[in-house]
Parts: C-alpha cells; structure tokens; sequence
C-alpha cells in the first residue's frame, strides 16, 4: 500500500504549531519568529514534507530558486574556475544560506556573448527569481545586461562602472598593507611582489596596499611580477622575481594559489621558507593549510561574504523597492609558518 505524502498537517502536528505558521515559513515570509522557523524546519525534515513548489509559486509569485553565475572569458574559463577553490567557497556560502530558505541555487556558466544572453534569457523568462554574479573579468557587461532585464542581481565584488546594483567586496587595499606589514614585521628587507591581474580591481588595489606598507616604512617600491591568479602564474611569477632580483627576502602573492607557486620554486632552488624567503599569500584558502610550507596570508572570508550576498538577492526579491547597497568586509592576517 502506497503511503500518502505528508502535507502541511503533518508537519504542524510534528511541530506543534499551526497549519498557517508552517505556510509562512515555507513560503519564506519573514514576520515568523526565527526559534519557530528552526522548529518547523526541523519538523519538515521528520516528516520528510515537500513543498509543492508550482502552489507555492501561485502563492508568493516566486520560482523558489536563484541563478548562481560565474562570469568570465576565455577558453581556459572552465577549467580555471574548478581549478580555483575561490569558487568553490563561494558556492558553499551560498548554498549555506539559501537552503536554509528552501531555495535551490542553479549554477550557470556565462564565458561568452552568446553564453550570457542565454543566460539573461534564463532568468528573465522565469526560470530563477534573481542572480548572483561573480564574475572574473574586470569590465564585464553581464551585470548591465541583468539590470536592463530587470532581474533582482547582487554582485560579488564591486562592479567596474559605477552601477544602481548592490554587491558585497572585501577592503582589498588593507589586506595589502597588513601583507606590507607582515613582511616588513619579519625583518624583510628585499621584497617583491606577485600582483594579479592589472585589469581587475582586487589585485590593483591588494597590490597598492602593499606598495603603500612599504612605502611608508621607507622603503621603495618592490620588484614586481604580474600573475593571473594561478599556480602555474606564480611559479613562473618567482621565477622571473628570482632572476632579477636573486637575494629576495620576502615575497607577497596576491592569492594563495600563486603564493603556492612560488613556494614550488623556491623549494626547487633550495631556499627555505620562511628562514631565507618568508611568503605571504591571500584568501585563506584550503591551499593555505596544505601549502608547504603552511601559508601566513590574509583572510577573505569568502563563505560569509557569499552568503551576504545571498541574504541581499533574498531581500530584494521580497521587497523589489529595496535601494541597491554595498557590504565591505574587513580582511584578516592569518599567520602560519610561511611568513
């Protein structure tokens, strides 16, 4: 005999509370008290209930789902963006927020121009409530293409052209300068630097933080060499640092992946880390707990930074009025045995 699935009923009796109490959480509206959401959403486990979501959409005029879109260029986009676990932090803040709601997040890749009027079409044709970007070129037309479509959009990272569209960035500048700081603390004296890439915001301005710690210690400006935020980039980065400048005695990279590039060739060449040359990254990725040496970097609190951004697309697909806005994280120097 088949068993019936469960129903609203179900989980109101399960968590003791009323039918209407466990519509409101399940349609997402927000004047439910956030105790009695947790239970309701701990009795909708129990229970095993799923919502029907073409009633629910009736009621709330929502799909119940958001575009997650990672934007970007070039043939090698695919393999960089998994290659990268930046995006993969990103995802987990995300899903991390919106699961909680009952709101499935669909992944969509937007690498070309035709790529991103599919994806525009997507959207707007009803198939997701709103879209986060995160987009890895510096000018990139996707976010002007969502809001001529008005589509609710949050951004992760402040958009290149100033834009009516909220975003979440982190103050790239003084996690440079405590970089800066880190190095200059260790008694460095001979420093260079692994930028990003010149056309993106982030690494220009990780890079004059840096520039600017040094500066204003005395020092002049560091050897430079230009990365594109990949372990081979910083390899081949230190390499050419090396070459130039062989008595370095402290490099910054502008994110752990090169950082751990570098540390690949500077253990290749016999200089120890950090006694000969201290390295400091940036993110706080995975790769900095399993670097060799373990990286002293600074810390983009990528998931929480995410799930703001989530929780901002949320806010305004309930409320549409809402005024575009920007959250700024702090970074945080994270010290292990690199540097």
């Amino acid at each position: 005999m088949n068993r019936q699935a469960p129903t609203l009923e179900d989980v109101a009796r399960e968590a003791g509370v009323s039918r209407a109490t466990v519509s409101r959480v399940v349609n997402g509206v927000r004047n439910v008290d956030p105790d009695i959401q947790d239970l309701v959403r701990s009795a909708i486990e129990r229970t095993g209930y799923t919502p029907n979501r073409a009633a629910r959409a009736l009621v709330t005029r929502r799909i119940g789902a958001v575009a997650l879109i990672i934007s970007g260029a070039g043939d090698a986009f695919a393999g960089r963006v998994f290659a990268d676990p930046f995006f993969g932090r990103v995802v987990n803040g995300v899903v991390g927020y919106l699961r909680a709601r009952m709101i499935q997040p669909v992944l969509l890749f937007a690498e070309s121009e035709a790529a991103r009027k599919q994806v525009v079409d997507y959207v707007r044709q009803g198939s997701a409530d709103g879209a986060l970007v995160v987009s890895v070129q510096s000018d990139d037309p996707l976010p002007r293409m969502l809001l001529a479509a008005h589509v609710p959009t949050v951004l992760f990272a402040r958009p290149a052209r100033t834009s009516p569209v909220s975003y979440v960035d982190l103050d790239h500048y003084a996690g440079g300068r405590l970089a800066g700081e880190r190095l200059l603390a260790r008694g460095c004296r001979r420093i260079a630097a692994i930028g990003g890439p010149a056309d993106l915001r982030a690494g220009r301005q990780r890079l004059a933080g840096f520039r600017d710690a040094l500066a204003h210690a005395g020092h002049g400006s560091p050897a430079t060499a230009e990365g594109v935020f990949t372990l081979d980039s910083g390899a081949a980065a230190m390499v050419a640092l090396l070459r130039d400048q062989s008595s370095v005695d402290g490099v910054f990279a502008a994110n752990d992946l090169m950082a751990q590039g570098a540390c690949q060739v500077l253990r290749e060449l016999g200089r120890r880390i950090p006694e000969d040359v201290a390295v400091v990254g940036f993110d706080d990725s995975s790769i900095a707990v399993t670097c060799r040496p373990p990286l002293t970097t600074v810390r983009q609190p990528v998931e929480e930074m995410a799930a703001a951004m989530a929780r901002m697309l949320d806010e305004q697909v309930q409320s549409p009025r809402t005024e575009p806005r920007a959250l700024l994280f702090e970074p945080v120097l994270v010290v292990r045995e690199s540097g």
